[in-house]
């Protein structure tokens, strides 16, 4: 059994298993009786149980959904329409050696893959951002980021669901976004509003 973290009285943290997926591990976790939240990342996978489960049910219930055998579904795709009309773009092009038309191009015709939720509730980690647009975080974090702004961060792309500080290039905004809407697994296309 790999090694496990307690995370208080009521969750632990254990490792992701190499190669799972991670809407195959939430589903089969969502299941499980003793487990009353999840929360997956690309390492490590949190485990909240409800107060009358031990460690023991929680870490039984992690083997179990590791050895489920994955089952295929259909991704759920989201679309997000976006007014490309941030502070950073222009940083963003000159850091690129691109056009600001170009990473607008760039941003918006990558497939995007729900990696793992977390910072903020809501705040989903979006792989697939072009290699080109990959930047460091920003030296200086804003105290106030707009909630729905569309922005990028490393090899991630990502909405602030929430009125936060944060440290990404702000690309623009998104138009009608629950906060919510997306989870693990989940596929996601930016479109130039």
């Amino acid at each position: 059994m790999p090694p496990v973290r307690a995370l208080g009285d009521g969750a632990i943290l254990v490792p992701r298993p190499a190669g799972s997926d991670a809407a195959a591990l939430l589903r089969a976790l969502r299941r499980e009786p003793a487990i009353a939240d999840v929360v997956v990342t690309e390492d490590d996978v949190g485990l909240y149980f409800h107060g009358e489960a031990s460690r023991d049910e929680a870490r039984a219930a992690m083997a179990r959904a590791a050895a489920e055998p994955p089952v295929a579904e259909a991704a759920r795709w989201i679309a997000i329409g976006v007014r490309y009309d941030g502070p950073d773009l222009d940083h963003v092009a000159r850091a690129s050696g691109l056009a600001v038309d170009e990473v607008i191009a760039r941003h918006a015709a990558s497939d995007y893959v729900v990696a793992m939720l977390g910072f903020l509730p809501g705040f989903a980690y979006l792989r697939g951002l072009d290699p080109r647009l990959h930047l460091p975080r920003r030296e200086v974090p804003r105290p106030r980021i707009a909630a729905g702004s569309v922005a990028i961060g490393g090899p991630y792309a990502g909405v602030y669901p929430f009125d936060s500080p944060g440290g990404w290039h702000l690309l623009g905004s998104a138009l009608d976004l629950d906060p919510f809407a997306l989870e693990a697994g989940d596929r996601v296309r930016f479109v130039p509003a």
